[in-house]
């Protein structure tokens, strides 16, 4: 999993290989994101960037 100091590296991808779509929640059991936040990721500005690894932190804190 990836660690909060990573969003100062806002263009870090949160990816760790771990490639497995839950089908119950929408959310890779790897880096915490959707399918439309995977795809989006390499054209994301680095705003956009920050806000999905926001929402990461939130997925994995409410879990």
């Amino acid at each position: 999993m990836a660690d909060n100091s990573l969003i100062a590296d806002h263009t870090a991808s949160p990816c760790i290989n771990v490639c497995v779509m839950n089908a119950d929640s929408g959310l890779c059991e790897g880096c915490w994101r959707t399918l439309d936040e995977i795809a989006a990721w390499s054209g994301a500005t680095d705003a956009q960037k920050r806000s999905i690894w926001q929402h990461i932190l939130q997925r994995r804190e409410t879990r």
